[in-house]
């Protein structure tokens, strides 16, 4: 059954500038990672340092073997000292109503 992962990243203002390309650049892997159906990345229209990233995974193994692959390999992305806070991840499976 495909999932939803809601990614929600907080980036410092200061940072916004480098915020863009630094996604774009972390999300490739994830992109090209098997199971992955797509990712949107969504800005607040309001405050413009809060993102949501909205992935779509094949099934629950998929996205947690990329979510392991990351962790293991200990592949870091250039969004840590971009972000003011710890990214928070939420899952969610999609209703059939």
């Amino acid at each position: 059954m495909t999932i939803t992962s809601i990614v929600r990243l907080t980036f410092k203002p200061e940072a916004l500038a480098e915020a863009e390309q630094a996604v774009r650049t972390s999300l490739e892997l994830a992109r090209s990672f098997e199971g992955n159906l797509g990712i949107e990345v969504l800005v607040d229209r309001e405050d413009s340092t809060r993102w949501l990233l909205v992935e779509r995974w094949a099934s629950e193994d998929s996205d947690a073997a990329y979510r392991a692959y990351r962790a293991e390999k200990g592949v870091k992305s250039a969004l840590g000292p971009l972000l003011a806070g710890p990214p928070e991840v939420v899952k969610y499976d999609v209703s059939p109503a």
